[in-house]
């Protein structure tokens, strides 16, 4: 299956990426693919180095006649998203990605591709191992842990880079060029509930919310897409004077949007009409309003044999149900520097009800950091009126525009020599490593740009071909156009 990725063109990245994609990267579980790309460093006699985090660099030499441009840094990450949807059978720990050919697409079977960021880390390998492509001298930065955390980029001390520019292959649209990110945090909201008896004369249901697009919590979280874990509290908040919350499972990853809820529930029988029509009324309407963004959307109901003993009680149930609803999901301010920018957001990615504990997840996004703060708080403030502990963790920076830089005088103007057109020049409401890097290495001159990526972390990733091979040759043509020192 994958060899037919081994053929598509151009061939040097699309080997580097079926090469990758063969070795296993979960966030936080990097020891295989660094120790891979350890490897290709050193067989290909190049001095390779890994940091005291995990990132790994390696140097090569500027080709006959570059020696004297500037020093870069081509940066990508090795980690990648895990998703895959509830029917595929597949183990991220041991498996390597299965790839096929859709037209003018690569996807992955039922799984997210690796894309984001593999196809920046295969174009990196790609340049390391040519022996034709002229560039200056080059410091290959290959980073960990970038979807769950940044904290490859958090680690790399400064002093470390030699390079004066550094090209960011982590863009998901073929005509833009990135100047700038949204920085983040985290908020967890924790809180221990009661328990009661689960009643007499019940039944067990379990509600499911499933079938939505999911995707980039930032990216595409402009695109009014559905988070499962808000719909599967409007369903429960229709019914909840009828029903008993025994358990509660939504969302898997803090970087991507809830894709599906998974809800225990227990309803006397005496109440078993009640619940059914108002379950009816809730999702008829959810469907509607979600008819076109998410027309895969299913909202079931069905018993189950699985015994039911405690549930939570009826006042911390009110409690969670009312701060679910009212903390803020999605766009909370648009930009009013740059135009259709999101300036701040937030994802409720994850919901765990278990066991006497609820665990709510957040991931609030923003280019101005006193608005990620203003957010950040007025979440605080929902879950602490019902009675949550709110801690904040893994806050990072956002990467401030600089429309004076010299290297973006170059991509753009060579990016409408080859194709007749102005590049997109824009920030992005996502979390990129710039930011980060920029603290340890403040007059490093970054830009970032990619191939056309749809769909990123979820299991409808994608990669167009066509794109790749644009990006390959933009590549290629940067390289030769770097400046002198």
């Amino acid at each position: 299956m994958n060899e037919a990725i081994r053929n598509l063109e151009p061939k040097a990245v699309w080997n580097k990426f079926a090469d990758l994609n063969a070795v296993p990267r979960p966030s936080k579980k990097e020891e295989r693919v660094i120790q891979f790309m350890k490897d290709f460093g050193t067989n290909l006699g190049f001095e390779t180095l890994e940091d005291e985090v995990g990132n790994v660099i390696i140097r090569k030499p500027a080709t006959k006649g570059m020696e004297d441009r500037t020093p870069i840094v081509m940066q990508s990450h090795l980690d990648m998203v895990h998703q895959k949807n509830n029917d595929t059978d597949f183990n991220f720990d041991t498996q390597g990605i299965e790839m096929y050919v859709d037209g003018d697409w690569v996807r992955a079977k039922g799984t997210t591709l690796g894309a984001d960021n593999g196809l920046g880390v295969a174009t990196i390998m790609a340049i390391l191992e040519s022996k034709e492509i002229p560039h200056p001298a080059l410091e290959a930065l290959f980073t960990i842990d970038e979807e769950t955390g940044m904290t490859g980029a958090m680690g790399l001390k400064g002093g470390i880079l030699k390079g004066d520019i550094l090209l960011n292959l982590d863009t998901e649209e073929d005509d833009e060029i990135g100047v700038g990110c949204a920085g983040g945090v985290d908020v967890t909201a924790s809180k221990h509930y009661k328990h009661e008896v689960a009643p007499e004369e019940a039944t067990t249901y379990t509600i499911t919310v499933k079938g939505l697009q999911g995707g980039h919590s930032g990216m595409d979280i402009i695109k009014g897409l559905g988070n499962a874990n808000k719909m599967m509290n409007r369903v429960l908040d229709a019914c909840q004077d009828v029903l008993h919350i025994a358990q509660l499972k939504g969302g898997s990853l803090r970087n991507a949007i809830p894709r599906e809820s998974v809800a225990t529930v227990v309803v006397e029988n005496l109440n078993e009409k009640a619940f059914r029509s108002e379950f009816e009324r809730i999702t008829s309407a959810i469907k509607e309003e979600y008819a076109l963004p998410e027309e895969d959307l299913e909202i079931a109901v069905e018993t189950t044999s699985n015994p039911v003993s405690r549930v939570m009680s009826k006042a911390d149930q009110t409690l969670f149900i009312q701060a679910m609803y009212a903390a803020p999901n999605g766009v909370y301010r648009m930009s009013p520097a740059i135009e259709d920018l999101v300036e701040t957001s937030n994802n409720i990615a994850k919901v765990s009800v278990d066991d006497g504990s609820i665990k709510i997840e957040c991931l609030t996004r923003s280019s101005v950091n006193s608005s990620k703060l203003d957010l950040a708080n007025t979440l605080e403030s929902v879950f602490k009126m019902g009675g949550f502990e709110v801690t904040f963790s893994g806050e990072y920076p956002g990467w401030a525009p600089n429309m004076d830089s010299p290297i973006l005088k170059v991509l753009d103007s060579l990016y409408e020599k080859l194709h007749g057109e102005k590049a997109h020049v824009a920030a992005c409401h996502a979390g990129l490593e710039c930011g980060i890097l920029g603290q340890n290495y403040p007059q490093m001159d970054m830009i970032s740009f990619g191939p056309t990526i749809k769909g990123a972390h979820s299991p409808d990733e994608r990669a167009s071909i066509s794109s790749t091979q644009k990006f390959w040759e933009f590549v290629k043509e940067i390289l030769k156009e770097i400046p002198k020192k």
